[in-house]
């Protein structure tokens, strides 16, 4: 059974950065970029403090270091630890990919973000000075992709999930006999 794609760039079928009203002050959930495990979806840890600036965002995002080197160790991770409806907040060295609805699953979005046609594009986009090199976010929006239509991505995360939620579960078993 052959899969149905659809060719175009990124920004059609994801919302990069997108915007978000948090004002100053406001008490939140902060995912500093040392929450981020290398190459782990779940979010293992926040602290709570008012919002004072950095990037937004809500359950079902993609937030993916910019900033070299916790890019190439893998620091991506979609965010999960947020109430309904909850804003939260982050380093500034994240950029923020959101679903569009009924067009690309989150969980779908969270596995291309992490495939390395998103992550050595962005790798090699990088510019900046020594050691504070930073991901060119146009050049990643215009990544040219082939994405299947919605309910193949559900299908395929859906199958990818179920192995992350599988090392979740052994991980948590393994620390409890740790103990």
């Amino acid at each position: 059974m052959k899969m149905e794609k659809i060719m175009g760039k990124l920004y059609e079928f994801v919302i990069l950065n997108p915007k978000e009203t948090l004002p100053k002050g406001t008490i939140s959930k902060k995912i500093a970029m040392d929450k981020l495990q290398p190459f782990t979806r779940d979010i293992l840890g926040y602290d709570v403090e008012p919002y004072a600036g950095g990037t937004k965002f809500r359950n079902g995002d993609t937030i993916m270091a910019r900033i070299t080197p916790c890019l190439e160790n893998g620091k991506i991770a979609q965010v999960n630890i947020l109430d309904e409806n909850e804003i939260g907040f982050g380093s500034t060295e994240y950029i923020v990919f959101r679903a569009k609805e009924e067009v690309t699953d989150p969980d779908y979005v969270y596995y291309l973000v992490c495939s390395s046609n998103i992550r050595e594009v962005a790798i090699k986009s990088m510019v900046g000075s020594s050691g504070r090199q930073r991901v060119q976010t146009d050049v990643v929006q215009n990544i040219e992709i082939e994405m299947p239509i919605f309910d193949e991505q559900v299908k395929i995360a859906s199958i990818l999930k179920s192995f992350d939620d599988k090392i979740t579960l052994n991980n948590a078993i393994n620390k409890n006999l740790a103990i």
